[in-house]
């Protein structure tokens, strides 16, 4: 005899996927801060992130796990043991530090030529936007020669420190990861 089984025709509808989603980001640009925006919803002190921290956060019909992952010069080399089935990265920029952006490019650019992430959305939070010298979002995108990527990819302004645009950003990469299924 086979076996029998229920369905109910409302579980395609309220079914829960997980997204393992990378945030990345060179050191102090807020990477830490974001995710603890939106974990907790209020801000806090952070020191910075030597290894990794990682939170599951639920919106709407998604389970991230979002591995926040230090970005110190000798830590970047790391990153790479995380890309596999990464549905999207969130790479976090402090916009009102222009001196590093060739920088901030070039370890962009190196992550996302990487055969792992062909697939991977990528989210720019354009973060510190609440400071005078933060250059706009639009702007950021051009600096970083975003156009030149093969992924479908958007550029968000952030300030992790008040929370303000971090959840939108998210609600962003939901609808980025869900059109790319």
């Amino acid at each position: 005899m086979g076996t029998s089984m229920s369905f109910n025709v409302f579980d395609r509808f309220t079914a829960i996927e997980d997204a393992l989603v990378l945030m990345i980001g060179l050191d102090a640009a807020g990477k830490t801060t974001a995710l603890y925006q939106l974990k907790l919803g209020g801000s806090f002190t952070s020191i910075p992130t030597i290894g990794f921290n990682v939170e599951v956060y639920k919106y709407k019909r998604l389970r991230f796990t979002i591995w926040d992952i230090g970005g110190q010069k000798s830590v970047r080399s790391m990153w790479s043991y995380y890309y596999s089935n990464a549905a999207g990265i969130i790479f976090v920029v402090d916009a009102a530090d222009t001196q590093r952006f060739p920088e901030v490019m070039s370890e962009l650019h190196a992550v996302l030529h990487v055969n792992e992430l062909r697939n991977s959305v990528l989210m720019v939070f354009a973060n510190k936007q609440d400071l005078p010298q933060a250059i706009s979002p639009d702007d950021l995108a051009l600096r970083l020669r975003l156009h030149e990527l093969h992924q479908r990819w958007k550029v968000h302004g952030v300030s992790a420190s008040n929370g303000k645009g971090v959840h939108e950003g998210i609600h962003q990469l939901y609808r980025m990861i869900r059109q790319r299924q």
